[in-house]
């Protein structure tokens, strides 16, 4: 087969959680590229009609959007019901909503001791126990569809500790929930890919540090750790993602993909 014929997937149906956060809609684009037919989900009150607008009008492919609180177990049934409902097969899983929290959540980017129960439950309701709840409530479709590929969005921090010198002073901090949690995703990765295999294949894709107008000095530490010497950008997933979903990793599973200009080298 060719290049552009393992790339195809026009006649394919991906799904995208946090699909309208800056990695989710570059995920959704790239998939639309290859003409994948989209269902996007995000938070209630979240712009999804508008990116649903957007990318049908630029890829001419079809998209619907639907509202989902991950943190709630009830909105993920009901989300499951509905894509059960009214499709038979879809191809692509992209588990990429993220709870990341803000330096004013309580409990969450303070001191370890002040980190607390109910921020890292959270934490882990989302980036976790969401991800696992979504697969394997649609792990049958995925099943029908063709060459099915799940794929879920984990962290550098999943797999590697935090270097807290790139955080003095910038009040910023890597939460240990975050931690614990994106590394449970890279685990599950690698348990679903053994238990749902052959006919689903399933991988993580980790990126590093993403540029989002960070602290001068925090992006200065970053860099000077990174081989690439810059912080990542969205679309530095683009390709991943386009060889995760396609037929070009069809004898790709259970690995997890370090995007990260080789932070982890050293």
């Amino acid at each position: 087969m060719t290049l552009y014929q393992l790339m195809n997937m026009k006649n394919r149906v991906a799904v995208v959680t946090g699909a309208t956060g800056h990695l989710g809609k570059v995920i959704s684009s790239a998939l639309a590229e290859m003409g994948a037919d989209l269902l996007l989900v995000d938070q209630p009150g979240s712009n999804i009609e508008e990116v649903v607008d957007s990318l049908v009008s630029t890829w001419k492919i079809t998209a619907k959007g639907f509202f989902c609180d991950f943190e709630k177990q009830n909105n993920r049934e009901k989300l499951l019901k509905a894509i059960n409902t009214e499709y038979e097969k879809i191809s692509v899983l992209v588990n990429n909503a993220a709870f990341v929290g803000s330096s004013d959540l309580p409990g969450w980017a303070e001191p370890f001791e002040k980190q607390c129960i109910d921020t890292w439950q959270r934490a882990l309701e989302v980036n976790l126990t969401a991800a696992f709840d979504l697969s394997k409530g649609l792990a049958p479709l995925i099943r029908e569809g063709k060459n099915g590929s799940i794929i879920n969005i984990a962290s550098i921090y999943g797999s590697l500790g935090p270097d807290w010198s790139l955080y003095k002073d910038t009040g910023m901090a890597s939460p240990a929930a975050y931690a614990a949690s994106k590394g449970g995703l890279v685990q599950l990765t690698r348990w679903m890919a053994t238990t749902l295999a052959p006919k689903i294949r399933v991988n993580a894709i980790s990126p590093g540090g993403i540029f989002r107008n960070q602290p001068e000095n925090f992006v200065r530490r970053y860099e000077a750790c990174t081989p690439m010497k810059r912080m990542a950008n969205e679309d530095d997933v683009k390709g991943a993602i386009a060889f995760f979903a396609s037929d070009l990793s069809l004898y790709v599973t259970g690995q997890n993909l370090l995007v990260d200009g080789g932070w982890s080298v050293w």
